[in-house]
């Protein structure tokens, strides 16, 4: 009965050492499901000085479902990674505008990033309505690319202008769209967000527009203060030129 004790004791002692502490300032809750992964590893990144960084690791073995408690300052485009071990799939890499709350990811093996659904995030919600019509452009611009590579393999100086009168047009648009969306959820995260990762270079008039429309908690951000650091910048260089 002793031994049966001891032991007992033993399997709860190393069940207790291999759950992960759950940090105490945890703001984010991120529970999800990877339908198909049976083994693996998850991986929780973020952008840090240009370099991805770890916020959490996550062994799954046996049990496709995952849980991890992280805290940010302030919501962030974060970047789910599936560790596929000797597969070079391209598919591995999931990005999700996380902020404080409960969070749900649900995706399968097969097609990681095509099939998630993410929950829980508005700011991540306003990023998926932005991508519907940005993914638009981004089909016109390789149709764009593709002509100008056939244009390439038989010069024609007609073709040429066409396709950089074209491709002038779209980046316009595109980046008008950008501004004008950004411009309009001046109270979320993903509005210096939109400045700093699509339209950086836009005049910097736009870019004053976007600044002037974000709430102060907004202005108070990362991004916010990043967006803010940017103009700045870029307002130094023109006057120097």
């Amino acid at each position: 009965m002793k031994k049966i004790f001891l032991v007992a004791i033993a399997v709860f002692t190393l069940i207790a050492c291999d759950k992960k502490e759950v940090d105490a300032d945890a703001n984010i809750h991120i529970t999800g499901d990877v339908k198909g992964l049976s083994q693996g590893k998850l991986y929780l990144q973020k952008i840090q000085d240009s370099a991805l960084v770890i916020l959490d690791s996550i062994i799954v073995n046996g049990d496709s479902k995952f849980e991890s408690h992280i805290k940010l300052d302030s919501p962030e485009m974060l970047y789910l990674f599936l560790d596929r071990g000797q597969t070079n799939s391209i598919d591995n890499s999931l990005p999700f505008f996380a902020e404080p709350g409960n969070i749900k990811i649900e995706t399968t093996l097969k097609h990681f990033f095509a099939d998630a659904k993410i929950s829980g995030s508005k700011n991540h919600d306003l990023w998926k309505k932005f991508d519907s019509i940005n993914s638009k452009f981004r089909d016109q611009n390789l149709a764009l690319m593709e002509k100008r590579l056939k244009n390439e393999l038989k010069p024609n100086a007609t073709t040429t202008d066409s396709i950089e009168k074209a491709y002038k047009s779209l980046l316009t648009r595109k980046y008008r769209y950008t501004a004008h969306f950004a411009a309009t959820n001046g109270n979320k995260e993903i509005a210096p967000y939109l400045a700093l990762s699509e339209i950086a270079d836009i005049n910097t008039t736009y870019l004053d527009t976007i600044q002037k429309s974000l709430t102060p908690e907004v202005a108070k951000s990362k991004y916010g203060k990043m967006l803010n650091e940017h103009i700045k910048e870029r307002k130094t260089l023109e006057v120097q030129k």
